[in-house]
């Protein structure tokens, strides 16, 4: 993570991707399910940027979204100043190669009947890039670089564990040398002890290769050790943004402080309040009006129930509250 200069250096900088008032609607025939409901952010070039709310809120949904496995129903996704949505088909795939994902199961993203050679040399074939030779030689030399040993360019992923596993999903994003990762719980299927050996590597991944990363996440602790700068995502909508280092400290939403409510703390004497909600969380089929928290929220006064409050800013914080709690 960077330190507190250096973050706001990126704050200030150009951003490499801007989502700007971005939709996911799914159509069925119980009506219309609200996946992705008006966000917008930016995220700076070399920035780690993470996504945390409960299962369900949407976070995966804009992760796909921003990287073109599914199309948004509105708004935009802007990467190094040219709207994804405005360049041609033929552009398109050559656009892909500067931004992949890293998916959350290493188990189901990697195909059974493909060497761990073949996995990796997939998308430069795809792209046309080098010769056989040269994509084994590459493959090989990113077996290394995910901390594998190239003589097992040959093995099936079946001989691997699951950390082992998403070395390679990790190498397979990262060979064709992208400029945007979305990272889609890389670690939620895997042991705490490899999840820490995974994030140092994605870590030293980043400053090796000039990474700009989107880390999705439901664990705030997984969240506040890789990021720069976290959105809090409910219902479909990003409820606040805010720096890192602000995390356990300053929060402005109600159900950021609730998210914070249920981090277990490792030192069995300190008791902790937990802030329990009320309900359970509405369908996006029906999402409320107004403020999308005020079913659930104890704050909630009548303004909240009728208006959608804008996005304000609160010292670093930006929210969406129409009573924040700084």
């Amino acid at each position: 993570m960077t330190n507190k200069g250096t973050m706001t250096a990126l704050s200030q900088a150009e951003p490499l991707l801007a989502v700007e008032h971005l939709e996911k609607q799914f159509h069925h025939k119980s009506g219309t399910v609200y996946a992705v409901n008006n966000i917008s952010f930016s995220v700076a070039k070399g920035e780690t940027f993470g996504l945390v709310g409960e299962s369900g809120c949407g976070k995966t949904t804009t992760g796909r979204t921003i990287v073109g496995l599914t199309e948004p129903s509105a708004g935009k996704v802007i990467f190094d100043g040219r709207d994804r949505g405005q360049i041609s088909r033929k552009d398109r795939k050559a656009a892909r190669r500067d931004m992949q994902m890293i998916f959350q199961d290493p188990f189901a993203s990697l195909d059974p009947r493909m060497t761990i050679g073949k996995i990796l040399e997939e998308p430069l074939l795809i792209h046309g890039l080098g010769n056989p030779t040269s994509r084994k030689a590459k493959a090989q030399e990113f077996l290394e670089l995910v901390g594998l040993q190239a003589a097992y360019y040959n093995r099936y992923p079946h001989e691997f564990s699951g950390g082992q596993r998403q070395r390679i999903g990790i190498g397979r994003s990262l060979i064709l040398e992208p400029r945007l990762v979305i990272c889609d719980e890389p670690v939620s299927a895997l042991d705490v002890s490899v999840q820490s050996q995974i994030l140092n590597l994605l870590k030293q991944l980043q400053q090796a290769m000039n990474l700009t990363y989107i880390f999705i996440a439901h664990g705030l602790n997984v969240v506040k050790h890789i990021s720069d700068r976290i959105g809090v995502m409910y219902l479909g909508k990003l409820v606040e943004i805010l720096p890192a280092e602000e995390l356990f400290g300053r929060v402005a939403h109600p159900y950021t402080q609730v998210l914070l409510s249920a981090v277990p703390v490792p030192d069995p004497t300190m008791k902790k309040e937990r802030i329990l909600l009320e309900g359970e969380i509405p369908s996006p089929l029906y999402p409320p009006p107004g403020c999308c928290f005020h079913t659930r929220c104890h704050h909630c006064q009548d303004i909240c129930r009728k208006q959608e409050p804008p996005a304000i800013l609160r010292g670093n914080n930006t929210v969406c509250c129409h009573f924040p709690l700084i």
